[in-house]
C-alpha cells in the first residue's frame, strides 16, 4: 500500500511536470505569434527577450556600466528575504494571538481592514524616504507578505474544532498548554499556505519596493530599462522576477506537502 502511494505521487509529479512544460512552450509560441503579428516595439518577440537575457547574464547591464545581473538579483533577493522574515516573525504570533483571543481580534479587525487594501506601492516612497534604501524596500515587501500570512493564520485558528479545545480543558490543560499543544499544531497547514501565498505577493512587490530606490535591485533595473526604451531588457527582468517567484513558491509548496504528509493530512 505504501509502495502504491509512492508510485502514485511519482506519477502525479511526472504528469505535472509534463503539463507545465507543454503549457510554457504553448505560451512562448502564442507570445511569438502575437508580438510578431502586432509589430509593436514595446512588446518584443521572445527571441529578442531571451537574447537580452543571455547577454545580461554574460556581459552585465550595459546601462549601468556592465554591472552583473547577478548583483541586481542578489540585492532584490536580500530585500525579499528581509521582508519575508520580518513578516514571518510578526504575522504568525500575532495571527495566533488574534485568532485565539476573540475580544482582541474584534477590536483590532477594523485596523487591519483599513490598512490591508492599500497597495504596497503606495507605501514605497514613504518607507524609502523614512527608513533609507535598505530597510525601506524590505518594509514594502513586508507589507505585501504580512496580510496574506496574517489572515491565513487567523483563519486557521478559527477553523479549529471547538471539541478539541473543550476536551483539552476537560483534561485539565491550561491556556498555555492548549495554545502550544492544540492551537499551534492545528494551524501549521494554514501557516504554510499563508507563507506560500505571501511569497508570491512578495515578489509582486519587488518593483514597487525598488522603483524609488536609487540603489535598487532587479526592480530598479526594470524601471531603468523601460525609461531608456530597452524593452527587451525590461521583459528579461520580468522573466527573472517570475523565475525567482516560481522558485520560492515551489520550495514553499514542497515543504507544505511534506509537512502535510508528516501530519497525516496528505490526500
Amino acid at each position: 500500500m505504501i509502495k502504491y502511494d509512492k508510485n502514485n505521487r511519482n506519477h502525479r509529479f511526472i504528469r505535472s511536470v509534463l503539463i507545465t512544460v507543454a503549457s510554457l512552450i504553448t505560451f512562448v509560441i502564442l507570445w511569438w505569434i502575437v508580438t510578431a503579428a502586432w509589430g509593436n516595439k514595446n512588446f518584443p518577440t521572445p527571441d529578442l527577450v531571451f537574447k537580452a537575457l543571455w547577454d545580461l547574464m554574460l556581459y552585465g547591464d550595459a546601462m549601468g556600466g556592465g554591472i552583473s545581473i547577478w548583483t541586481y538579483i542578489r540585492v532584490s533577493f536580500r530585500t525579499f528575504i528581509y521582508g519575508f522574515f520580518l513578516s514571518l516573525i510578526i504575522a504568525v504570533p500575532l495571527g495566533l494571538f488574534l485568532g485565539y483571543v476573540g475580544p482582541v481580534r474584534e477590536f483590532v479587525s477594523p485596523w487591519i481592514e483599513v490598512v490591508r487594501p492599500i497597495a504596497p506601492i503606495a507605501w514605497a516612497p514613504i518607507f524609502i524616504l523614512s527608513f533609507g534604501s535598505k530597510i525601506g524596500p524590505a518594509l514594502v515587501v513586508f507589507i505585501g507578505i504580512f496580510f496574506p500570512l496574517l489572515t491565513n493564520v487567523i483563519f486557521g485558528v478559527l477553523r479549529i474544532d471547538k471539541n478539541w479545545l473543550d476536551a483539552s480543558k476537560t483534561l485539565g490543560a491550561n491556556h498555555f498548554q492548549i495554545f502550544g499543544m492544540v492551537v499551534l499544531p492545528a494551524t501549521v497547514p494554514y501557516i504554510l499556505n499563508g507563507i506560500k501565498v505571501g511569497l508570491g505577493v512578495g515578489w509582486m512587490c519587488i518593483v514597487a519596493a525598488e522603483i524609488y530606490n536609487r540603489y535598487g535591485g532587479i526592480g530598479q533595473f526594470l524601471v531603468d530599462a523601460v525609461t531608456n526604451g530597452m524593452m527587451a531588457n525590461a521583459f528579461a527582468a520580468i522573466i527573472i522576477i517570475a523565475v525567482l517567484g516560481l522558485a520560492t513558491t515551489g520550495v514553499a509548496e514542497y515543504i507544505s506537502k511534506w509537512v502535510s504528509r508528516r501530519m497525516g493530512m496528505d490526500a
